[in-house]
């Protein structure tokens, strides 16, 4: 596989929106909590809680999804 010559490379537009979010996401934490991912306030074990929560957050976003998905098809049927 070829790398990518980065001097000067352009991401695509999916990759752009993904970056776009990133930033907004980083200044909405900032914004909230007064500091950055750089935060050395933490330990190992509150990082690994702290994921934890944020992916419960995800699998009852998903739930959400599938269960309204599951609406939408019964009443097309």
């Amino acid at each position: 596989m070829n790398k990518i010559n980065y001097e000067g490379f352009q991401p695509d537009s999916v990759v752009q929106s993904i970056n776009k979010k990133f930033v907004a996401r980083a200044e909405v934490g900032y914004a909230k909590y007064g500091n950055t991912m750089d935060r050395d306030d933490l330990t190992i074990e509150e990082w690994i809680t702290h994921a934890q929560e944020e992916l419960m957050d995800m699998l009852l976003y998903m739930e959400k999804l599938r269960v309204e998905f599951e609406k939408k098809n019964k009443a097309q049927k």
